[in-house]
């Protein structure tokens, strides 16, 4: 589904991206894996065409997109829940989830999908009129998936969904991430907590200082003892 070539990306003069490969196969779970600094999120930044490529190629079912517009790149398929959640706090919860749907000319069809929304995150639905600002910091990241599923997307790229949560949370966003895999969206995850990510993911990168460094089955990584010492607290 999604192929990534070379890609090299820069922050001004500093490469952030030095050449990454990678591929998401359709109806998978794709783990990024990697310290703070190592491009994960610039990964993500990239494919969503909000940071240019410098050079190398995305692919998203087989089309070019490196030099889609971000509004594009959403209309073919591809949604965003950002690192830090980024909703709209003087929005309401409902105003937020609409805002997911722009791109929708099927409008009539938005409560099917509200519905399926409250199905995964039922706290949101008693606070659909509550300033998204005033939400808990779980309450905000589900509501930052709900946002992007709004528009349908056929591939999510989630970035750090369990930032800044308590373990049961975090327990309870990462079932919701394979329920919504289930569904038949293909998910290109970055994730702090290697150990979660790896256990629901059929694939994973690890990338260092921009680059790949290794890749494997989640099941291959998990036991590897690199990945067990660095990110395991093995």
């Amino acid at each position: 589904m999604l192929r990534i070539d070379n890609l090299q990306a820069y922050y001004g003069r500093i490469a952030a991206l030095k050449g990454v490969s990678l591929e998401v196969p359709e109806g998978t779970i794709v783990a990024l894996l990697g310290a703070n600094g190592a491009g994960k999120t610039t990964l993500l930044r990239t494919i969503s065409g909000l940071l240019p490529a410098a050079q190398g190629t995305i692919e998203y079912n087989g089309q070019r997109i490196d030099q889609a517009t971000p509004d594009q790149i959403v209309r073919l398929g591809i949604s965003h829940s950002p690192e830090g959640r980024q909703v709209f706090p003087e929005c309401t919860v409902m105003e937020n989830l609409k805002l997911g749907s722009y791109i929708r000319r099927d409008k009539q069809n938005l409560k099917g999908d509200l519905d399926q929304i409250f199905h995964h995150f039922p706290a949101l639905k008693p606070r659909l009129r509550q300033l998204a600002g005033t939400l808990s910091g779980g309450e905000q990241q589900m509501l930052a998936i709900g946002r992007a599923l709004m528009s349908r997307p056929k591939l999510l790229l989630l970035d750090e969904p369990s930032l800044g949560l308590g373990p049961l949370l975090v327990k309870e966003i990462f079932t919701i991430i394979k329920e919504i895999n289930a569904s038949g969206v293909t998910v290109l995850l970055v994730e702090q907590n290697a150990y979660l990510a790896l256990n629901i993911a059929t694939y994973g990168y690890v990338l260092e200082t921009g680059k790949v460094v290794l890749h494997d089955t989640g099941a291959n990584l998990r036991q590897n003892e690199e990945i067990k010492h660095s990110y395991l607290g093995h």
